[in-house]
């Protein structure tokens, strides 16, 4: 079984994953700061001071804090600020994700473009081989005895 693990393992597939799952956790928190630290101050300045983060609607009647932490301390409350941040940030990220696919699909189509005009021919083989398949062919033409 320990033989079978390490197999599965040492699979292309699975690092190619454990990179991708490391790199995207990364680079999730790239575009959490993005969208917290930049797009959203500019969004509130120009929409005249609002902070989807403290828009929640309070569940019980306990619930009247005017800040999102204070109010889940107080009671049950429904973070819909929140949730339109994180929709913001998934939707930047997937069209972050979204153009570096194109790029390389663009640059595998220029490849494959490059290939097709330009195939490489084989050079020419030497004299003593083109001799040698000459001779071949001229004694495969006489007819047999």
């Amino acid at each position: 079984m320990l033989n079978e693990f390490k197999a599965f393992i040492a699979r292309g597939n699975v690092m190619d994953l454990a990179v991708g799952v490391i790199i995207g956790g990364a680079f999730g928190g790239i575009v959490k700061s993005l969208v917290d630290d930049v797009i959203m101050p500019i969004v509130g300045a120009i929409f005249g001071g609002f902070d989807f983060s403290n828009y929640f609607i309070g569940l019980s009647s306990n619930v009247n804090a005017p800040t999102l932490a204070a109010a889940r301390a107080q009671g049950a409350v429904l973070a819909y600020g929140s949730f339109i941040t994180v929709l913001i940030n998934f939707l930047i990220l997937a069209w972050i994700i979204f153009l570096m696919v194109k790029g390389v699909n663009t640059l595998q189509k220029q490849v494959e473009r490059q290939k097709k005009v330009a195939p490489e021919e084989a050079p020419p083989p030497p004299a003593d081989v083109a001799l040698l398949t000459e001779i071949r062919d001229l004694l495969a033409k006489r007819p047999t005895v």
